[in-house]
């Protein structure tokens, strides 16, 4: 009599029905010293983070629902912060390469969905007023909302060439549109522009522009390097300044612009994935923009947990591609009138 075989889930024998999880690792049995030397964030930080994400990550699925969510986030940080899928990380943790990899799929994915709820603009008016304070405290800049930028962060080169990612280096890289506020919390993030994108043409066709010219921030305005056109909303320094104000605003406009430069310096530094020190971003453009928004959203929530911007030691400046500027003055005459007015009555 012939005996019936059952195909066995492994994953059921060893886990049961995707109820138990596997404790590869606990949080408990080591110092925060070694958490942050090794994960790159201290332990309330990363309980936070399995409260945040602890649902999604639980969803049980066939390959990781013996990984526990506290496990997953691990290994995430462990790559964003190393920039690496170290065999000595896995061993950490307790699990293989490939759980690695895994991992920092699901847990980037659980961020990247929660994108908006720690990377937007402010709303109230008093919140508006105190960024606008905090800019003004700077350099005596008025009516800054947020200081704009473009940081290109290498790739490997898509599976299917597209030139499109070949920036003006000849290197593969996604440039990634920023705007920042005085602390350096990011108030927007468009990660997914190919590389061969100039910073102006990134910004003519980015969701930024939409919003801004809705006027929905019509009482403000954004600082822009002299890559972007003057616009109404959009403060660029003058190319040639002649008048002691012209001076003085083009000083301004760089000692407070330059907040989003530190910003581009300390996301590099704390997340070692995009700084290129560890090659390029082995991921398709598309998820390789997903880590990089992921990384931008870990550090509003590292702000918020008080967790210094400025306190990361410095790295070299990660290469990038040179911007040929070509310098003309915007054909917007209100907006040509609206930075005169500025000269005229804070820098005269």
């Amino acid at each position: 009599m012939a005996v019936p075989i059952a195909v066995l889930d492994c994953d059921l024998l060893l886990y049961g029905r995707g109820h138990r999880t596997l404790d590869r690792f606990r949080l408990e049995d080591v110092t925060d010293e070694y958490l942050v030397s090794t994960y790159g964030f201290p332990r309330q930080f990363i309980y936070y983070l399995v409260d945040l994400l602890g649902a999604t990550l639980s969803r049980p699925t066939q390959r990781s629902r013996a990984i526990s969510p506290e496990t997953q986030i691990l290994a995430a940080l462990g790559f964003y912060t190393s920039g690496s899928f170290q065999t000595r990380m896995g061993d950490a943790i307790g699990i293989s390469q490939a759980s690695m990899s895994r991992c920092v799929a699901n847990v980037t994915e659980a961020l990247v969905e929660r994108a908006s709820q720690f990377i937007h603009f402010p709303e109230d008016e008093a919140t508006v007023q105190s960024l606008k304070d905090d800019f003004y405290g700077l350099a005596g800049m008025p009516g800054v909302l947020g200081v704009v930028d473009c940081t290109h962060v290498a790739i490997k080169a898509p599976n299917a060439e597209d030139l499109s990612y070949v920036n003006r280096k000849g290197l593969h890289s996604l440039n990634c549109l920023m705007v920042c506020d005085a602390r350096g919390v990011l108030l927007s993030a468009e990660t997914h522009w190919p590389g061969s994108l100039p910073d102006c043409t990134v910004l003519e066709q980015a969701a930024l522009t939409s919003q801004f010219e809705s006027e929905l921030h019509k009482d403000g305005w954004l600082l822009g390097d002299s890559s972007f056109l003057l616009r109404t909303w959009l403060m660029t320094p003058l190319h040639i300044p002649e008048t002691p104000a012209e001076y003085r605003y083009n000083m301004a406009h760089s000692a407070t612009h330059n907040v989003i430069e530190r910003t581009f310096r300390t996301i590099r530094s704390r997340f070692r994935c995009l700084d290129g020190s560890k090659g390029t971003l082995q991921y398709s453009p598309e998820k390789s923009s997903h880590i990089i928004l992921a990384c931008c959203v870990l550090h509003n929530i590292s702000l918020e947990h008080g967790l210094d911007v400025w306190s990361l030691p410095a790295t070299g400046p990660m290469e990038q591609p040179e911007e040929e500027y070509e310098q003309m003055e915007s054909v917007d005459s209100e907006a040509c009138r609206i930075r005169q007015e500025l000269l005229l009555t804070h820098f005269s």
